[in-house]
């Protein structure tokens, strides 16, 4: 079917970027915007909404469903790899975490051939986008904040286990810096870290489209179209190879053509994205012919040089009254959801995320071969370390929990008088790469995707150091060291852990994705032979 209207704008995806770019593109009264969003409205979707909801959306039809194909460095598992199918898509999906990266990070950006990507533009965009909410005696660097913008960010109300770990992380060398994940300049401290949550909500992509302030949730762009239910299968092309629209899939299977006059923006996500271009004959043309579709663009980068950051949840079983476990055991959690459907306040009003820290491992990693002779290498071709970080960019992260909380966030808690909390360790610029290549021709199929996870031994060996560090500050940092009782569950024998060996097996069994995929639509000069899209995110022709 052809749509009869056209636009000047269609924008494909209603996650976390899509609604951004068109309610910014709205505001040109001139324009007439379409905004594709292959899942439903949020705003009837109690879950996405409800701040400690997010775990619940994963495994349902609101959750696309992906999965990794199995590789031997992570013990072959199979990944899943949940992403959001609503508008806010996977912003909703995560732990309204607002941890940037560092300021060199996006210095590095720019240095590769884009310009206007260095943290300069990008902090005035960050804090362009955020109101931020601080608490009474919060050392907050209001040039890293915002005051004025439609995503409104708050404070958390630690649990008594975070400041007993955040002694123990200052403990053991990682200085408390409030408001470190928003500046961008500490590579090595603890801190915390705003959340995408105002008034018992957590705030989406979706706020770009309505006013947070407005209780009846009405949307604020009259020249802005949204249509919910429709997949993006493939881009439309003139005679010419000039972009004219977009073709979808309806959920009863109709095919719907839309045009436009100027541009079509995919903002799919980093499984959907490189999916939709290679549907429309835009990737590499072996990979093509492989589904045997014809090239149109031969771009070799397109679902390439796919990045992941893994977490290991290393859990402990503490003393009571130190976690939050006791009000979700037994019935709290109904009572909890209740309460926040009442009032939007109690448990659920907050997630469960504590102190958060960064730090090097320079000191541990030089007692490596591997990693020194790496290093001799690195640092005459680059300057840089094996990882391709400068001293002012981190190797990994730390989090922490105040209950037991796993991955599903709420499933096999600690029964009713004891205690749990997860250290989490996550790993920054892994080496290895992964890709996203089409299962077949279909549209409604899914992707192949293959993250590669631990495939370069350098990843393996800087991620199994971290993990005797997170050992190390939990057993023995001045603040926990007398809280925890154990592993949890009770089987369970890391803390007996002596040797890197066993950290990596550990690693091999347990470490799983953080949703934080990216890298496949690449984007530098048109003379890096990897690149998918320019400065100004059009693709390579």
């Amino acid at each position: 079917m052809e749509h009869p209207e056209l636009y000047d704008f269609i924008v494909c995806g209603g996650g976390t970027a899509g609604p951004a770019v068109a309610a910014r593109l709205a505001e040109d009264p001139s324009l007439r915007i379409l905004l594709i969003e292959a899942g439903q409205d949020n705003v009837n979707l109690e879950n996405t909404q409800m701040v400690g909801g997010w775990s619940l959306n994963f495994d349902g039809p609101h959750d696309w469903n992906f999965t990794s194909l199995p590789h031997p460095s992570t013990g072959n598992r199979t990944q899943k790899l949940s992403r959001g199918k609503f508008l806010g898509g996977s912003s909703a999906v995560n732990g309204t975490l607002m941890v940037r990266g560092m300021r060199q990070d996006y210095d590095d950006w720019e240095a590769m051939g884009n310009p206007g990507w260095g943290s300069k533009q990008m902090w005035q965009y960050f804090n362009k986008s955020e109101t931020f909410h601080p608490e009474p005696g919060f050392n907050v660097d209001w040039s890293s904040h915002g005051r004025h913008g439609p995503i409104h960010t708050s404070l958390h109300p630690n649990a008594p286990i975070t400041h007993r770990l955040m002694e123990s992380f200052v403990d053991k060398g990682m200085p408390l810096v409030d408001d470190m994940f928003a500046s961008g300049t500490t590579a090595q401290g603890c801190g915390h870290c705003a959340r995408s949550v105002f008034k018992g909500e957590r705030m989406t992509g979706g706020q770009y489209l309505r006013d947070s302030l407005d209780p009846k949730k009405r949307w604020i762009h009259p020249n802005l179209t949204k249509v919910f239910g429709q997949t993006v299968s493939q881009v439309l092309f003139d005679d010419g190879f000039r972009v004219v629209g977009v073709e979808t899939i309806s959920s009863s299977d109709e095919k719907i053509r839309y045009r436009c006059r100027k541009e079509v923006i995919l903002s799919l996500g980093s499984y959907g994205s490189p999916k939709a271009l290679l549907l429309s004959g835009i990737g590499p043309k072996e990979d093509l012919y492989e589904v045997g579709i014809q090239p149109k663009v031969n771009l070799p980068g397109v679902g390439k040089n796919l990045e992941d950051h893994l977490t290991v949840f290393v859990f402990y079983e503490a003393k009571q009254g130190v976690t939050t476990d006791h009000l979700f055991q037994g019935s709290m959690f109904d009572k909890a959801r209740d309460e926040w459907r009442k009032s939007r306040s109690g448990t659920l009003s907050r997630s469960h995320f504590g102190i958060f820290a960064f730090t090097r491992l320079d000191e541990r990693l030089r007692k490596h071969k591997l990693w020194n002779d790496e290093l001799r290498k690195s640092q005459v071709a680059t300057g840089r370390d094996p990882m391709g970080l400068l001293s002012n960019q981190p190797h990994v992260e730390f989090f922490t929990t105040e209950r037991y909380a796993a991955p599903k966030h709420y499933e096999n808690p600690p029964p009713e008088g004891r205690s749990a909390f997860a250290n989490i360790i996550e790993l920054f610029s892994p080496r290895s790469k992964g890709y996203v290549k089409l299962k077949t021709g279909d549209p409604k199929d899914k992707p192949i995707i293959q993250h590669n996870y631990l495939s370069d031994p350098l990843d393996m060996l800087v991620y199994a150091e971290a993990c005797q560090l997170g050992a190390e500050i939990v057993l023995e940092g001045r603040g926990s060291k007398d809280l925890v009782l154990g592993a949890w569950p009770p089987e369970d024998k890391h803390t007996q852990f002596n040797s890197l060996a066993q950290w990596e097996k550990y690693i091999r069994e347990n470490a799983t994705t953080c949703f934080h995929p990216s890298g496949t639509c690449k984007m530098g000069p048109d003379s890096d032979g990897g690149a998918v899209v320019d400065a100004r995110l059009r693709h390579h022709a």
